[in-house]
């Protein structure tokens, strides 16, 4: 073949190798053996695809690697993203295979819906409002001579409940009318002053000290008069002993209120000191009633929620939750105020309660008693998900020892661990620190 046309097709032939590198599996140069030797100018093209369909077949691979792109970075810190659904914002998620959960012994069990309750039955017991007791203590130290009333009795506001002989009593009253007379003496001279002060005959630095004299007798009369109160003697005692000034040594003690005796803290013929409680009388209506709920049911209950107690025809509502749980039984208490049937209930008495719980709309199922635990004061159940188990927050509303019922966000196809909860609770507790 003349110089002109090879030259012309093996520069066609090495121009289509760079324009398409991956016909010929590399960009190496074109072999001589597969290329025609007799080729007319006008066939010049066909003949170079078909010596790049022949490079392709039977000449070996480039050592160049042919070029790939790169997958772009994570940013630092971040996990790769998994399609899937939204998952629920305070679920905390454990990644965990196949592999991993059958050798931690993890089973799993189907939640089976419920009715959704509306009550649960809590121990509780009867006490009286703080604001409804009355102490009634010895106004001074003596001698008890009689007690009026017994324990559970009723008794009406300055009705009589003890008589008491007391010489701190006659002291008083001694010291009471010697500020009477002092009193009278310092107006009498008061009277006198102001007549000899009108004649000219005194100074007025004179009159002003008896009048300053007058006033600090009048204080001093009312000072021994509240003390005279203050010892249990009534307004119309006081005045008796003003007008036949008549000391009398007994002292009779009333009770201060409308209500019920609950306690007698003292016994005809003791000597008590001043201030010893003598009496508790209480006011009975309204009730408290102090209900027990397990730590794991507080959530579920609120203020202002409906309790009953069946046994006595009582009723009321809750008035508050406590935020103290007792060490020994781990229950916190709830106050409910009992207005209505109170009359039927003692103080003291432990009785069943009936609480509503109130409808929120999400669903109620029902678990192994096993399948529920309890993290950083909450309630929690591991679900399964293709990743592993999503650790998810949940409301309990009774437990018994082979059940629990719980609201929480679920679907009637969703499964909960009910055994080897320590291996997913060790994890949920390292991921949020605990």
């Amino acid at each position: 073949m003349p110089r002109g046309p090879r030259t012309a097709l093996k520069a066609s032939a090495l121009l289509l190798a760079a324009l398409l590198p991956g016909a010929l599996g590399g960009s190496g140069p074109v072999h001589a053996q597969n290329s025609p030797q007799h080729a007319p100018p006008g066939a010049a093209q066909g003949t170079s695809q078909g010596a790049s369909q022949g490079t392709s077949r039977h000449s070996p691979p480039s050592h160049r690697s042919p070029p790939h792109t790169q997958p772009a970075a994570q940013p630092a810190g971040r996990p790769a993203a998994r399609p899937g659904p939204t998952q629920p914002a305070d679920q905390v998620l454990i990644r965990l295979d196949e592999r991993q959960i059958r050798a931690a012994g993890i089973d799993t069990v189907k939640v089976e819906p419920e009715a959704g309750t509306t009550e649960v039955v809590l121990p509780g017991t009867v006490q009286v409002p703080p604001y409804q007791l009355r102490v009634v203590a010895a106004p001074a130290a003596g001698l008890i001579e009689a007690l009026l009333v017994n324990p559970d009795e009723s008794v009406q506001a300055g009705q009589p409940l003890a008589r008491l002989r007391s010489t701190e009593l006659v002291e008083q009253q001694r010291l009471f009318l010697e500020a009477v007379s002092q009193q009278t003496l310092a107006r009498e001279r008061l009277r006198r002053d102001e007549t000899l002060f009108r004649e000219r005959i005194i100074a007025e630095r004179r009159l002003l000290t008896t009048r300053a004299d007058a006033a600090f007798a009048e204080a001093r009369l009312a000072e021994r008069e509240q003390m005279l109160s203050l010892f249990g003697m009534a307004e119309a005692d006081i005045a008796a002993l003003r007008r036949t000034r008549r000391i009398s040594p007994s002292l009779t003690v009333t009770a201060p209120a409308e209500g019920v005796v609950l306690q007698r803290q003292a016994s005809a013929g003791e000597r008590v000191a001043q201030s010893a409680p003598l009496f508790t009388v209480a006011q009975m209506q309204p009730l408290w009633v102090q209900i027990q709920v397990p730590l794991a049911q507080a959530s579920a209950v609120e203020a202002a929620a409906q309790v009953s107690i069946p046994n006595h025809g009582a009723s009321g509502v809750v008035l508050r939750v406590g935020r103290s749980v007792d060490a020994a039984t781990q229950s916190t208490s709830a106050t409910a105020e009992i207005s209505q049937g109170a009359e039927t209930l003692r103080p003291g008495e432990a009785v069943q309660v009936a609480l509503q719980l109130p409808q929120n709309g999400t669903p109620q199922w029902r678990v192994p008693a096993g399948a529920v635990v309890r993290h950083r004061g909450r309630s929690w159940v591991f679900v399964r998900v293709p990743e592993g188990f999503a650790a998810r927050p949940v409301t309990v509303v009774t437990e018994t020892g082979q059940t629990t019922s719980m609201r929480a966000p679920l679907r009637a196809t969703d499964e909960v661990a009910a055994r080897g909860i320590l291996t997913l609770l060790a994890e949920l507790s390292e991921m949020d620190g605990a």
